[in-house]
């Protein structure tokens, strides 16, 4: 038998994926990571620890899928996309990388905008405005701050590559994890050294970039010994957690769009040409598929905002799920049911760490609106699904508007798991949703996308047809999917009556 190994490297651990040939998951493992925050807003990691995770959840899904190292066969690499690594010549970091969610960018993306001549005009080079995420305002804020790392930088990573390095050697990524820096002509699939000029970047610093299914090099013998396999298994290019998580839900051609409720909320659509929102409310970008594109929107705390109440406001459920050994999310959406559609006018606004889309503000910030004496926590909880579910849908509404078709809302993440967020995602989205075969996301895209690098499928297209199907389809309910229609126009009408308040709110 032989296997293919998907790897990774997300916000809060690595995950690692054993499939075989035929894409049948074998076992799966996952190893954490911290998050450090030195200030508000700020988003960093060490690169290092994801090397760790690495290897050690590398190790556990060998040992768990009771495979033989020499039976792996191709590796697939995503991870988190945004994010800077800034290096010397070697694999040694010269500071804590910077991530998706760092927010201390804003005045770099300002001028970033202005060197290219406006928003629009920058969309038309890179497909995208310049957000504060994204990796280019990061490589401007350490050159103004921190002048004497970006003097030592020879080469900038986002954060699969960083560990591609470690694994082979190789300073390599690819254009689906590119687009995300802002750096790269979307249309052209190559980096746009006219923008990095104006920017005063050396082109030189970034890597060569590929296709996803290309292989960028072979694991080294020390790399492997480190992750406990055997050298020379062939690394494709792999991709961001964005477009490998689609290739992992099938997401491969028109018609079918995905939503995916991790801690950041993503709605995304495959697109066969480059297509724009002229205000950049969505991303445009190369998908995992040669010479085809991808559309999609990002909020910054969808699964993050369930979490935070987890977290911060339900001890009681954590502790009766320790008790009966169940998931306290189980508990919280148990008490979600008892409230009414629409929660009685309670709103739930999910801007816990600012807002990315359809709002780029990194100073939205969030809260319940419409609080009264006869709401409970059954009505809080539900409202906060609810206004979770507003802000997806918010992004579908967006690419719908772009001409993009919708037929169907494949789900993935943690609002799949669900029977009750399933249903309230169809009544809000107002379309039908399916759930598939699998819900293992970005780490299978990517062990796809390795055995089509090393020939065990001809295309990508073809590695989905054969390894996904759907398993569950459900339709909006008509009289809940028309409340919802008008509550949502309610939702969208808050964000805009507190957009004037939220800079002052912020600064305080």
């Amino acid at each position: 038998m032989a296997y293919l190994l998907g790897i990774d490297i997300g916000t809060s651990g690595t995950k690692t994926l054993i499939c075989d040939h035929a894409g049948k998951v074998i076992a799966t493992a996952m190893a954490e990571h911290t998050v450090e925050s030195p200030n508000p807003g700020w988003s960093e990691q060490s690169p290092v620890q994801w090397w760790d995770a690495t290897c050690k959840a590398t190790k556990a899904v060998i040992k768990k899928a009771k495979v033989k190292p020499s039976q792996v066969t191709g590796i697939g690499l995503s991870g988190q996309m945004h994010g800077s690594v800034f290096l010397a010549d070697d694999t040694k970091p010269l500071r804590p990388a910077l991530l998706w969610n760092d927010q201390r960018t804003q005045a770099q993306c300002d001028a970033i905008t202005k060197l290219a001549g406006g928003k629009r005009k920058l969309i038309n080079m890179v497909g995208n405005p310049a957000l504060t995420g994204f990796t280019a305002p990061k490589i401007l804020w350490v050159r103004e701050n921190e002048p004497k790392v970006y003097a030592k930088t020879k080469h900038i990573l986002l954060p699969k590559d960083y560990i591609r390095l470690c694994m082979t050697g190789e300073y390599a990524t690819e254009v689906g994890d590119a687009s995300g820096t802002l750096l790269l002509d979307v249309k052209k699939r190559k980096w746009h050294t006219g923008l990095m000029s104006k920017l005063g970047i050396d082109s030189s610093l970034m890597p060569n970039c590929y296709e996803s299914h290309i292989v960028t090099g072979k694991l080294t013998a020390t790399a492997a010994k480190a992750m406990g396999l055997v050298k020379d298994i062939p690394v494709v290019g792999g991709s961001g957690d964005q477009p490998a998580g689609a290739v992992g839900n099938g997401i491969v051609q028109a018609g079918i769009v995905s939503a995916t409720l991790g801690t950041s909320g993503v709605m995304y659509a495959h697109a066969s040409q480059p297509v724009y929102d002229r205000d950049g409310r969505v991303h445009t970008m190369c998908s995992a598929v040669e010479n085809e594109w991808c559309v999609f929107g990002c909020m910054l705390s969808a699964g993050g905002s369930f979490q935070w109440f987890r977290n911060h406001m339900a001890d009681v459920e954590v502790a009766k799920a320790k008790k009966k050994k169940v998931d306290p999310y189980t508990l919280l959406i148990q008490q979600a049911q008892q409230a009414q559609p629409g929660s009685e006018g309670l709103f739930f606004l999910p801007y816990l760490t600012g807002e990315r889309c359809p709002y780029a503000n990194p100073n939205a910030r969030g809260g319940w609106i419409g609080l009264t004496a006869r709401h409970d926590r059954s009505a809080m909880i539900r409202s906060l699904l609810e206004g979770v579910t507003f802000g997806m849908a918010d992004a579908l509404n967006i690419m719908q508007q772009m001409g993009i078709a919708t037929q169907s809302v494949r789900l993935s993440g943690g609002g799949a798991r669900s029977d009750f967020w399933r249903q309230l995602q169809a009544d809000i989205y107002n379309t039908p949703v399916v759930t598939i075969n699998t819900q293992e996301g970005p780490a299978y895209g990517v062990a796809l996308l390795a055995g089509v690098g090393t020939g065990v499928w001809s295309s990508v297209k073809q590695a989905c047809q054969q390894a996904i199907s759907e398993t569950e389809k459900r339709k909006p309910n008509r009289k809940t999917a028309k409340l919802y229609q008008q509550y949502h126009k309610q939702y969208r009408n808050l964000y805009a009556a507190l957009e004037p308040m939220y800079e002052q709110i912020a600064s305080l």
